[in-house]
């Protein structure tokens, strides 16, 4: 069991709500995990059966009237009705919280729909409020996509700060041999790290403690946020870690001239001041000059020979995002569709060099696949 700072309780009341199936499971994973310490758990959701068997502590079902527990039918109008008609339920559930994180599978009914008015609710209570959610894989369908881009559109509008994770590049990163339920454990065990990453921040103690107020100040109205986990062992562990967590494949931004960066460097008892200094570089000089920047170090007694990072950044120029998702478009199109030699696909044509703009840099990991 880890260690929890004392007065945690007393000073950010943290809860981490999963909604919908997806939210849902995942939820369960970080409560089977015991990995992440000084946070309510919380599972809502359309469907009493879901329900029971969830192991969040706490419990709450939405539009009892309208669905009578039978869930949504992956409508997401309905999971929104769900939700406006359980408001006043999810306003006492979300009283004199600090700090809410929302955890959903967008493409289905009630994660997708009922997020949003979640989402605003905690928001109009005074909490901080971040979404970690999930694109669906591509083998769930064209149309569950299009209802997760509408969905992650509109929950964002909502919250301060949302961390997308799309499957499919998780997918494409891992073994293509896993079962279906491996890869679906692996999704929420990503959003369960994306969870501990910036909840640890506040209730683990540390050689180099932050505390609420600093996530406040990195997260509050950031819009799109990048995540990154990053591991090394041996000699050159913290750089290995540290280029790792900048360079995710599984993630839509890249750290790319972030404004805010929170990150954690967690090892053992052999953590050297020169590894942190290494890490710390390697992360800030991709971060914008002006960057507000904080920075936490934990011991882990448990943890030999091995490094941990975790990155949160925020504060982009949301018109860079766009550009650099419509690249990667581009770059996925151009893997899965040959093209004559010097030929240059649509979406390529549509974006001109000049547009991009010294600045802006394709993530290492695009750039190793367009050679």
């Amino acid at each position: 069991m880890a260690l929890v700072k004392p007065d945690v309780g007393r000073f950010a009341r943290i809860k981490v709500l999963g909604v919908g199936g997806g939210g849902g499971n995942a939820v369960n994973s970080m409560v089977a995990s015991q990995s992440i310490e000084g946070v309510d758990f919380v599972a809502i959701n359309t469907d009493a059966q879901a329900l029971l068997a969830n192991l969040a502590p706490v419990k709450l079902q939405i539009g009892e009237n309208l669905t009578r527990g039978l869930g949504v039918g992956g409508n997401p109008e309905i999971g929104r009705q769900s939700a406006e008609e359980s408001k006043e339920k999810i306003k006492n559930l979300l009283a004199d919280t600090d700090m809410v994180f929302i955890t959903a599978g967008m493409g289905g009914g009630t994660g997708t729909g009922a997020s949003p008015v979640i989402a605003e609710i905690a928001k109009e209570q005074g909490a901080l409020t971040i979404a970690v959610v999930t694109k669906p894989f591509a083998f769930e369908g064209a149309r569950r996509m299009v209802v997760a881009e509408e969905g992650i559109a509109t929950l964002k509008e909502k919250v301060d700060a949302m961390i997308v994770i799309p499957n499919q590049k998780l997918l494409d990163s891992i073994d293509k041999n896993i079962t279906l339920i491996e890869a679906f454990k692996t999704v929420d065990s990503v959003l369960g790290q994306g969870v501990q990453g910036i909840s640890d921040v506040i209730t683990m103690p540390g050689l180099i403690n932050r505390d609420f107020a600093d996530i406040r100040s990195i997260m509050k109205d950031a819009g799109s946020a990048f995540m990154g986990i990053g591991t090394g062992v041996g000699e050159n562990r913290a750089q290995a870690a540290a280029r790792s967590a900048i360079s995710s494949p599984l993630l839509e931004v890249s750290i790319q001239g972030a404004r805010g960066i929170l990150f954690t460097i967690t090892g053992g008892p052999d953590l050297t001041m020169a590894e942190v200094e290494e890490a710390s570089r390697i992360i800030t000089e991709h971060a914008d000059a002006d960057a507000n920047i904080i920075f936490g170090a934990t011991i882990n007694e448990t943890m030999t020979d091995q490094l941990k990072i975790t990155v949160i950044a925020t504060g982009f120029d949301e018109s860079k995002i766009k550009l650099q998702k419509m690249i990667q478009k581009s770059a996925e199109l151009k893997q899965s569709e040959p093209t004559l030699i010097g030929e240059k696909t649509p979406e390529e044509e549509e974006i001109p060099p000049e547009e991009i703009g010294e600045e802006f840099e394709i993530p290492a990991f695009l750039r190793l696949g367009k050679q």
